[in-house]
């Protein structure tokens, strides 16, 4: 039985990865809201945390990182040096904090996600899981957010202000209106689909079977 549980899990991941290739490599990765485009990448790596545990969760975090790698590394933006090794300004070192950013950062999503989520449902309420999801959804796209901005200030603000054309004074303001602007929108979103298409997914049997098993 274990180890069927354990193929059913493997099977499982591999499916939500192939969901976060897809979302990462389309359109459906974004969503055009009033004044900037919000991310979804995020999403099927918080839901595979929260249904599956910490560990695929950052498994699929991990996933997520080398889809945003490869993307900037094809199609580099002006910041793409923050997250593609081969586009560093700053030899090894700038590699390797580019490989925090890119990866380390989007592994964190699905591992505090699912560790949060593991200290939520120990609150035996059935009426408040939604509400508890949505928490969920809402923190793992700030640790997103908050994790890569927070990273790009703190191991490439000069390179970040060079490339913005504003001086070292300005970048923590710029910084932080990023983290307003498109992290806040984010988060809502992903407190609502997290929470929405969760409850939907709990309410297979399959999916609650793997789902009870991966808290075990």
């Amino acid at each position: 039985m274990k180890r069927e549980t354990n193929t059913q899990w493997l099977v499982s991941v591999a499916l939500m990865a192939a969901i976060v290739i897809l979302l990462a490599n389309t359109p459906l990765g974004m969503i055009q809201l009033p004044i900037i485009k919000a991310t979804t990448v995020h999403i099927p790596v918080i839901i595979g945390a929260i249904l599956l545990g910490p560990a695929a969760g950052a498994i699929l975090g991990g996933v997520f990182g080398v889809c945003s790698l490869i993307s900037n590394t094809q199609a580099p933006t002006l910041l793409s040096f923050a997250f593609s090794p081969f586009l560093s300004t700053t030899g090894l070192a700038g590699a390797v904090k580019a490989l925090w950013i890119s990866i380390g950062c989007r592994v964190m999503i699905g591992l505090l996600s699912g560790l949060l989520w593991k200290a939520l449902r120990k609150v035996n309420a059935k009426n408040m899981r939604f509400a508890l999801l949505a928490v969920t959804g809402f923190f793992g796209s700030m640790v997103n957010t908050v994790f890569v901005m927070g990273s790009i200030y703190l191991l490439f603000a000069k390179q970040y202000a060079e490339v913005k054309n504003v001086g070292m004074e300005a970048v923590f303001g710029l910084v932080m209106g990023t983290v307003t602007a498109s992290g806040i929108p984010e988060a809502i979103a992903a407190a609502v689909l997290v929470s929405v298409i969760t409850s939907a997914l709990l309410g297979t049997g399959f999916v609650r079977k793997l789902y009870h098993a991966s808290a075990a």
